[in-house]
């Protein structure tokens, strides 16, 4: 058993969202689904026999969401990283994730459940940690002006050249 497991609250939709993950992210599945009894639903305000928590496997992470009721909602001050190799991959879980959802900026997007995501390519860390502070900067203001990350767009303020911004 993984030491620390992110425990997500949401209103009713824990399943919904565990399956949505999971059809997602290679190396996923759905590990178990518990259900309220009567006691607990009553307690709960839900109906008896309905979904408490999902415990569920993303990308080989685990997770547990939990139909908590509408008490909660997520907010930017906790989000996943999704590292990309490729701007093939950046385009797939961005995709993927913002369906339904909004899209924010600097590789940043909130899915339809309200969970904030960051899709960033693994060579943004490279490039804003260049000792060349003028190269590092290019690379910044480019960023800030991209929706989703554009790893051409990085790589040519990286060296120099004219960025594309806007959104991607």
């Amino acid at each position: 058993m993984q030491k620390i497991t992110p425990f997500l609250w949401f209103d009713g939709q824990a399943e919904e969202a565990a399956r949505f993950y999971t059809s997602i992210f290679k190396k996923s599945k759905i590990l178990d689904v518990a259900r309220y009894g009567e006691a607990g639903a009553r307690a709960a305000g839900r109906p008896n026999n309905s979904v408490m928590t999902v415990a569920f496997e993303m990308a080989g992470q685990k997770f547990i969401a939990l139909n908590g009721g509408p008490a909660y909602k997520f907010n930017e001050a906790i989000s996943f990283v999704v590292s990309c190799k490729t701007q093939k991959e950046v385009d797939y879980f961005w995709k993927k994730l913002s369906a339904g959802g909004k899209e924010v900026q600097c590789g940043w997007l909130k899915d339809k459940f309200g969970l904030s995501w960051q899709i960033v390519p693994e060579v943004l860390g490279e490039l804003l940690s260049s000792r060349d502070a003028a190269r590092s900067q290019r690379v910044m203001r480019a960023l800030l002006r991209m929706v989703k990350i554009d790893i051409r767009g990085l790589t040519e303020a990286y060296q120099g050249a004219q960025t594309r911004g806007g959104k991607s």
